[in-house]
């Protein structure tokens, strides 16, 4: 019985990893691959980054190329917006993250990183 015990602990603990994993926020991305805070944030107080500071690692023409082929549209290439939407309407960094577009287009199910 104690080693069912560990065993079923074990493959919780396995699922959870992986379920938190899934839901990793975009600021523990970014210092994984060794971005510090001051990397996007300057000074002292931590205020909304800009978008312009996002298009310096993350450029929105590749972006909407990488992403030409989703259905039923290009989120980052839209009617609305072309390639400029801004990041932070959808990719939130210290938050979860959401697809602005179905607060419209309740058909645009997009996975939001």
């Amino acid at each position: 019985m104690k080693n069912l015990t560990i065993i079923l602990s074990l493959v919780l603990c396995l699922f959870a990893g992986s379920t938190f994993a899934a839901e990793q926020l975009l600021d523990q991305t970014h210092m994984a691959k060794g971005l510090k805070c001051t990397s996007c944030h300057q000074g002292e107080t931590r205020e909304a980054v800009p978008m312009l500071k996002c298009v310096q690692c993350h450029n929105t023409a590749k972006l909407a190329v990488k992403t030409e082929n989703f259905k039923p549209t290009n989120p980052h290439n839209n009617r609305h917006f072309s390639t400029e939407t801004d990041c932070a309407k959808c990719h939130h960094v210290h938050e979860k993250s959401e697809n602005y577009c179905q607060g419209c287009h309740l058909k645009f199910d997009f996975v939001t990183p």
